[in-house]
Parts: structure tokens; C-alpha cells; sequence
């Protein structure tokens, strides 16, 4: 008797209707793509978040040895200056002056209204000697620059390697992109950007 009931229940089950298999394909396909299109959408806002907030820039060249070496990569915060202003110290990235395409990377040594000499071998803002541990050596040239408002005077820490502020003038201030903060590549070189404060007093009005 068992077994007649299985049969008749067996018997009884609902057919396959046509066309459902293919129906939740399309489903499947549907769901799939749009997880695709969620998945892109967020990498999208993610890369125009992340780059409206940091910069990454290769070091190309010797100009900032022995600080940063070339082919370092480092990350530049943008939002560093959104709230302020560079100070003397700082390691800088902006577009080059002569080439807005191109970009450096140096170090601010003049604020507006600073006076900078360079002499034997020594940088002076202001009057005051700066002490400046962190370069290739001392410098071999001479010179005096006065810091125009909107300007930033700025040098490489291989002094004798770099074309900077000694070379094609002052800095504009809008053209500073960002500030240095990390060196990220390659791994074995990691490090974060120290910015010493150079303490120089402004000379009064």
C-alpha cells in the first residue's frame, strides 16, 4: 500500500515548466552584471576620492639626494595647504614654473617677505644661518633673494645638484600641488618625510 502511495505522489509531481531554467539564468546574468556595475561604480569614486585628496609622484633625478633618491615614489597629501600656508621646511611638489606639465619636487626655504642669501656656503633667511643637516652639501654658489607676496623660495637638498629657485626664480604659490609626506616604494625604502621647521623670524614691518 506504501509503495502504491509513493507512485501515485511521484506521479503527481508538478512538471517542469518550460522556459523557467533559461528565466532564472537570466536572472542569475542580470544579478551578476549589475554586482559588475556596483563593483566599478565604487572603484570610480574611490579613485577620484582618493585623488582629490593625495597625489602620488615618482623622484626623478638626484636634485633632493640624500633626503629622497630617484625612482623613490611618494605619496603628496593635497590637503595639507588647504587650511594653511607651506612653511620653511617643508619638501614640496609643484608644477614647474617655466613648464606647468612637469613637476618637482623640492624643499621651501623662503616665505613672502623673506629675505634669503646664500654665501660661503651657508643660507641665510632673514640674517639667521640656517642649520640644515639634512643636505648633500654645503652650497658653492652666491646669491640674494628677496620674497615676493604669492612666492615661495625654494631649493633641492643637493644643493649643488638641483634646478630650483636659485636657478629660474621664485615659486608661485598656487602652483604647489601638495606636501610630501611618505615614501611608499619600493618597500624596503618606506618611510615617512620628516619637514623640520627651520625657526626663522620674520623680519618686521
Amino acid at each position: 500500500m506504501e509503495t502504491l502511495q509513493q507512485d501515485e505522489q511521484a506521479e503527481i509531481q508538478e512538471p517542469v515548466v518550460e522556459g523557467q531554467v533559461g528565466e532564472e539564468e537570466k536572472i542569475n546574468w542580470r544579478r551578476f552584471g549589475l554586482d559588475i556595475l556596483e563593483t566599478l561604480l565604487l572603484a570610480l569614486i574611490l579613485f577620484f576620492a582618493i585623488n582629490g585628496i593625495s597625489a602620488r609622484v615618482r623622484v626623478d633625478g638626484f636634485s633632493m639626494r640624500p633626503t629622497l633618491e630617484d625612482g623613490e615614489f611618494v605619496l603628496v597629501s593635497k590637503l595639507s595647504y588647504l587650511f594653511g600656508s607651506a612653511q620653511r621646511g617643508d619638501i614640496i611638489v609643484f608644477h614647474f614654473p617655466m613648464n606647468p606639465q612637469e613637476e618637482l619636487i623640492k624643499r621651501v626655504i623662503g616665505l613672502p617677505g623673506d629675505h634669503v642669501r646664500i654665501s660661503a656656503g651657508n643660507v641665510y633667511v632673514n640674517e639667521q644661518k640656517l642649520t640644515e643637516p639634512y643636505i648633500a652639501a654645503t652650497p658653492s654658489y652666491s646669491g640674494e633673494w628677496l620674497v615676493a607676496e604669492g612666492q615661495l623660495f625654494v631649493l633641492g637638498d643637493n644643493r649643488n645638484n638641483s634646478n630650483d629657485s636659485k636657478d629660474w626664480g621664485l615659486l608661485p604659490s598656487k602652483n604647489v600641488v601638495g606636501k610630501a609626506v611618505l615614501i611608499y616604494w619600493p618597500p624596503p625604502l618606506w618611510d615617512v618625510i620628516q619637514h623640520p621647521q627651520l625657526i626663522v623670524q620674520t623680519p618686521a614691518n
